[in-house]
């Protein structure tokens, strides 16, 4: 290269270099960097900004979903939420109103239309026939009831519902017809001032079923007038029943902003996530057997923070856990290894038309893809293909009809053990299909009448009926249904030999125990040191229940230990605190005042129960007391719930009554003077007022007034006692009917066998007693109430005639 060329280049590059301007003194670099601080400051200022503390979203209907959530809208239009209630108008009333007389125990009822009215001529609560009209729809299919209202007042707010009542003539939405809604084992007519008639307490819409059918419904019962100013926010099961007040959530969704708020997220519960519980818990309080500790529930809250739920009773599940009445799929679910595994309603069910995802078995498959040939082929169920045996669920998920055709799955979804009923008599998946294979060794007569029953109708006629010989051979229906047993656990064991499922059960223990079976108790501690879907919570809170209920000391420790894990289900350690009520209170005192200050509402509500029940009670310290205070409040939230039964009235006024035994003790005070038997007093004649036909609030007033009366002076005396006498009087004939309506409940023969003791029918007392503790032999109250009847009437037979 010449040396000139050389010399220009090197003289470039200097004037170049000496040309250059830093990044950093460029007038656009500073323009840049301040408006990236600026979008960032105001990037992070619309994230910082936020709504402010304690904001309470409230209810706004789903007209203000629709904008953004079209989809899930639409397949909520027309679904079983959608329609769970409604007014009565030409496009939702599905039964025929065209002047058809429906006729049931000799009464012609007749349903008709007046212009836009639907009306019904039937029996009214004076027992006559009069003309009312059906203001609402219930539900859909496969049945639609329909609702009357009665006690509204002229200056009645139209967004307020007074008491409506069910009428028990419903319509079959499946085969279009009507039918009669016959309460479980009643046959007769029922009386119009019967509490199951139409017109009665137990077809009360807002007692029964109002919660579960309407969104953010509010009962709002007055016990002074004893009438009700029900509100609700939409008439059926809207987006807001699930996923909660949403103004929240549609206020942030209108800002214009790049962000959710920072305290409250999207404004709405997350149903969504890793873990199965938030989801299960919001469909549970509408799809279980409970009762509510408040009605401050909302979509994602922590359910047994607000309810309560209904454990394996004896009148409710099967000693495995089985349905045996209306129980509404969580305390089944909630068995199940699918639970256990994290399974979710959704994983089913479409959440906003409740359709089932996919048709027949491909709800299974489409989760068990396991190797071909493993599930959904002759050689696992033995059935074949295309037949109801070869359906997963009908093997897995059993069904039960309720409310005459409305037939339900149980959602517990184990594996039949045909072993079990043999072992236990229990049900099972095969015996429910191959029970009527039994019909040719059945006399024509029972025949008949069997052959149109379903399997559990069997098994409760079976129950009521034990000594009954039906077969031609003088078998009776147990034996028949026990040898249907047997040929299935024969037939299992020939197809599956040693690869059948023959895993521990809780009925091992749970059955045993009922029976009053002192080596249930045994297997039940082993259960109880189980945490795992061989042993779930509701049947380990049950075998506390039944353990408790037995009076073993033993289970004392075992109790403590379980109430004090930290990691064990609220419901267990509920049970657990209910269990040392019977405990040696100068062992259980620590143990129980220090749980009343416990993170689960449950637990403090069964450590007050406790305590109110123990020698605990008596030696609290001021500050243990105001602790146990505290929770008697919310004890008293739940009682309040459901003041428009009496049940709630009668159980607040125990509690007082207690509190106040316990003042008159430590200080003296005049029963006329406790504020306590004051309150008792009240809530026991509210009791009676609410619900006239009721038992028990007349036999715990009378006891008090005869408390009261001893502190009198005679002329008091004898006014107070004479009141008494007429309680009990009227209480007599009331706790015989249900004596009568359920022979088989103990509770109701033991009350039954105090009623006439008191009554001085001291022989027919003793025979109730003795049955009381026949049906319930390992209750220990029963047994020493029974031994000193027993002993007055031995005392009572030696004496000399006079």
């Amino acid at each position: 290269m010449p040396k000139s060329a050389s010399k220009t280049t090197s003289d470039d590059s200097l004037q170049s270099a000496a040309s250059f301007t830093p990044l950093w003194k460029r007038k656009p670099f500073w323009s840049g960097l301040c408006l990236l601080v600026l979008a960032s400051g105001l990037v992070f200022a619309d994230y910082w900004v936020a709504m402010p503390d304690g904001v309470q979203a409230t209810f706004i209907g789903r007209s203000s979903c629709v904008e953004c959530h079209q989809k899930e809208v639409e397949a909520f239009t027309g679904s079983d939420h959608d329609k769970a209630m409604d007014l009565a108008t030409e496009d939702t009333v599905l039964g025929d109103f065209n002047d058809v007389i429906f006729e049931h125990d000799g009464l012609q009822n007749r349903l008709f239309r007046d212009g836009d009215l639907f009306l019904v001529n039937t029996e009214g609560p004076d027992g006559e026939m009069h003309d009312y009209e059906v203001k609402y729809v219930f539900g859909v299919y496969p049945l639609q009831q329909y609702m009357v209202e009665f006690d509204r007042s002229d200056d009645q707010p139209d967004c307020e519902v007074a008491r409506l009542q069910v009428l028990r003539i419903s319509w079959d939405s499946k085969d279009n017809r009507w039918f009669y809604l016959r309460p479980p084992d009643v046959t007769d007519k029922l009386a119009a001032d019967d509490p199951l008639h139409w017109t009665g307490i137990a077809q009360r819409w807002q007692t029964m079923c109002a919660d579960c059918h309407s969104t953010n419904l509010k009962t709002n019962f007055d016990t002074q007038t004893q009438s009700y100013h029900t509100t609700f926010s939409e008439i059926d099961v809207s987006c807001e029943a699930c996923h909660g007040p949403a103004s929240l959530h549609v206020e942030l969704a209108r800002k214009k902003s790049l962000f959710w708020d920072r305290r409250y997220g999207y404004g709405l519960t997350k149903l969504k996530g890793e873990s199965n519980e938030p989801q299960i818990q919001t469909c549970a309080p509408c799809h279980s057997r409970r009762s509510l500790l408040d009605t401050e529930f909302a979509g994602g809250a922590t359910f047994h923070d607000h309810l309560r739920l209904s454990n394996l009773d004896e009148q409710t599940y099967h000693g495995d856990g089985q349905i045996l009445d209306e129980v509404y799929v969580y305390g089944s679910f909630i068995q199940s290894k699918m639970y256990h595994k994290g399974i979710r309603c959704s994983d089913c069910h479409d959440p906003h038309s409740l359709k089932l995802k996919h048709d027949g078995n491909n709800v299974c498959t489409s989760c068990h893809q396991h190797a071909a040939g493993k599930y959904d082929v002759p050689s696992h169920h033995f059935h074949a293909p295309g037949t109801a045996g070869a359906q997963c669920v009908n093997c897995h998920m059993p069904h039960t009809t309720y409310m005459e055709v409305d037939p339900r799955r149980d959602h517990s979804l184990r594996v039949p053990r045909p072993d079990l009923s043999v072992q236990l008599g229990v049900p099972n998946a095969c015996s429910h299909c191959h029970v009527k294979d039994r019909l040719p060794e059945i006399t024509p007569q029972h025949s008949q009448s069997l052959q149109d029953k379903e399997y559990s109708l069997w098994l409760r006629d079976a129950r009521e009926n034990p000594d009954q010989v039906v077969g031609k051979d003088g078998q009776t229906l147990e034996q028949l249904i026990q040898a249907t047993d047997k040929w299935c656990d024969d037939a299992c064991e020939k197809w599956y030999g040693e690869k059948r499922f023959r895993q521990p059960h809780f009925a091992e223990a749970l059955v045993p125990l009922r029976n009053g079976q002192r080596e249930g108790v045994r297997k039940a501690i082993e259960f109880l040191n189980k945490k795992d879907f061989e042993s779930p919570a509701i049947a380990r809170a049950t075998l506390l229940d039944q353990l408790a209920a037995m009076g073993l000391r033993q289970i004392d420790v075992l109790a403590t230990t379980i109430v004090e894990d930290d990691q064990e289900h609220p419901i267990v350690r509920a049970a657990a605190a209910r269990a040392l009520a019977r405990a040696n209170p100068q062992k259980t005192y620590d143990v129980l005042t220090k749980l009343l200050s416990d993170k689960d509402r449950l637990v403090r509500l069964g450590a007050a129960q406790s305590i109110l029940q123990s020698g605990v009670l008596a030696q609290l310290t001021k500050l243990d007391r105001m602790k146990f205070d505290r929770v008697l409040k919310e004890l008293k939230q739940e009682y309040s719930v459901p003041a428009d039964r009496a049940g709630a009235h009668l159980s607040w006024g125990s509690v007082q009554e207690q509190l106040g035994f316990l003042e008159q003790q430590r200080n003296q005070t005049p029963p006329t003077d406790n504020r306590f038997f004051k309150e008792a007093i009240e809530s026991y004649r509210t009791a009676i007022e609410i619900e006239p036909k009721t038992t028990g609030a007349r036999s715990n007033l009378a006891f008090l007034l005869e408390n009261i009366a001893q502190s009198l002076p005679a002329n008091q005396q004898q006014k107070l006692m004479a009141e008494t006498k007429r309680l009990r009087s009227e209480e007599l004939p009331l706790i015989a009917r249900d004596a009568k309506l359920a022979p088989n409940l103990a509770i109701l023969q033991y009350r039954y066998g105090l009623a006439l003791y008191t009554d001085g029918q001291w022989e027919l007392a003793f025979e109730r007693l003795k049955k009381a503790a026949e049906l319930d032999p390992q209750n220990p109250d029963y047994q020493s109430v029974l031994m000193q009847l027993k002993q007055k009437l031995d005392q009572r037979d030696s004496q000399p005639p006079q």
